[in-house]
C-alpha cells in the first residue's frame, strides 16, 4: 500500500525532502550541509522540527557531524531499494573495509545449524571458517562461515568451490579473506540470492574472550544464507557486540 505526502508524519516528510536533496545531488556526498538557521529558512520549516530530521538522517547513515564543521553528506550514502549482497567487513566498515583475521580454517561434520541452512546430509564434510574483523585496532565483529559440500559445489558453482581453495591457502602465508567476499568475487558470472535474520543476544564467555568483551555483553547475532539459485551455498552467524560500527539494513517491496 503506497503512503501519500499527506499521511507522512511531518518529522518524516521533511527527513525525505532533505534525503531527496542528498540523492539528487543538490548536497553531494563529502558536501557539507548549510548553518541550522539557513536551512530552516530554504526549507520554511522550525528549527526544533529540522534538528529532529537531521538526527534521523544522521541515525541512517546519510549525514555525519563533524566537530568544528558541521553535518556532512557521507561519502557513500545507503542506496535505497534492494541492496546488492557485500561481505560484512565492507557492509559496516563506513567506507574502509575492517581487516579479517583468520582464528579457525577447518572441515567439520554439520551442526543444526548448517543442517538447517545448507540442507546437508549428517556426515557431509563442510569447510568453516571462523574470521574477527578488526578496525583501528579493535574487533568489531566475530564471524562464523560454513560453505556446503565441496561435492555439491563442485556441481552447482565450481568457481567458487576452487576460489575456497586458494583462498586457504594464501590465508596461510598473508592476508585473510572472509568467505563471503570469496564467494562474491568467484560470482561474477553467476546470479546470487541472499537472506539475513537479526537477532537480539549476549556474547557469552568464549566469543567475549575472542572479541576481548565481558561475557554479558549485549550482541546483535545476524545470521545469512546465500543461495545459486534454489541451492544454498554458504551460511554464516556475525555476531556484533556493543559498540561495534552501525550495520545499515535496507528493505524494500
Amino acid at each position: 500500500m503506497a503512503v501519500s505526502g499527506q499521511r507522512r508524519r511531518p518529522v518524516v516528510a521533511l527527513y525525505e525532502r532533505i534525503a531527496d536533496a542528498v540523492h539528487d545531488g543538490t548536497y553531494p556526498p563529502g558536501s557539507t550541509l548549510p548553518s541550522e538557521p539557513k536551512l530552516a529558512a530554504e526549507l520554511g520549516v522550525s528549527r526544533p522540527a529540522l534538528r529532529e530530521a537531521l538526527l534521523l538522517l544522521q541515525e541512517d547513515g546519510l549525514l555525519t557531524v563533524r566537530r568544528g564543521v558541521g553535518r556532512t553528506v557521507n561519502d557513500r550514502p545507503p542506496r535505497r531499494g534492494f541492496e546488492h549482497v557485500q561481505p560484512l567487513e565492507e557492509l559496516i566498515g563506513a567506507g574502509t573495509p575492517l581487516r579479517v583475521r583468520a582464528l579457525l580454517r577447518t572441515v567439520e561434520e554439520p551442526t543444526d545449524f548448517t543442517t538447517q541452512h545448507l540442507l546437508a546430509p549428517a556426515r557431509a564434510e563442510l569447510r568453516f571458517w571462523e574470521s574477527v574483523l578488526t578496525g583501528e585496532g579493535t574487533a568489531a565483529a566475530l564471524s562464523h562461515e560454513w560453505a556446503a559440500a565441496d561435492e555439491l559445489l563442485d556441481r552447482v558453482h565450481p568457481e567458487f568451490a576452487r576460489a575456497l581453495r586458494a583462498a586457504e591457502e594464501r590465508a596461510a602465508r598473508g592476508p585473510a579473506a572472509s568467505m563471503l567476499s570469496v564467494l562474491l568475487g568467484a560470482s561474477r558470472e553467476t546470479a546470487l540470492t541472499a537472506h539475513s535474520g537479526i537477532t537480539a543476544t549476549l556474547l557469552g564467555r568464549r566469543r567475549g574472550d575472542q572479541l576481548g568483551r565481558p561475557a554479558d555483553t549485549p550482541a546483535v547475532l545476524v545470521t545469512q544464507v546465500v543461495w545459486v539459485g534454489e541451492t544454498p551455498v554458504l551460511a554464516a552467524k556475525h555476531m556484533l557486540p556493543t559498540g561495534a560500527p552501525a550495520l545499515p539494513v535496507l528493505q524494500s517491496h
